[in-house]
């Protein structure tokens, strides 16, 4: 799993805080700073109104990003209303064979 954060709102111009990154405690998890929100944009920001922040998204197994990302198997949000449905889908798409692309 992914966790990508990146500047949006007037606390986020740094990268995260230490005690930031400890809220995603999973080790299975790594962490990225996007600075310039280069996959807000690969996921469709044009403007402010428009950035992708908040948001989960979950890939079935061999999905490839190519010049656009792939339809995902679940993808909702804010994250916090989202933690069962996300749960559930990761369970689903963990189940499924690797696509082949």
């Amino acid at each position: 799993m992914f966790v990508v954060w990146e500047p949006v709102l007037p606390t986020d111009w740094f990268a995260p805080s230490t005690a930031g990154l400890a809220r995603v405690h999973d080790r299975r998890v790594q962490q990225y700073w996007d600075k310039s929100r280069l996959l807000s944009k690969a996921m469709g920001e044009k403007d402010k109104s428009s950035i992708v922040w908040d948001f989960v998204a979950v890939y079935a197994p061999g999905s490839l990003w190519n010049d656009m990302p792939p339809k995902p198997f679940y993808e909702d949000g804010p994250v916090v209303r989202v933690v069962s449905a996300l749960t559930q889908a990761v369970e689903r798409v963990s189940a499924q064979p690797a696509q082949r692309r």
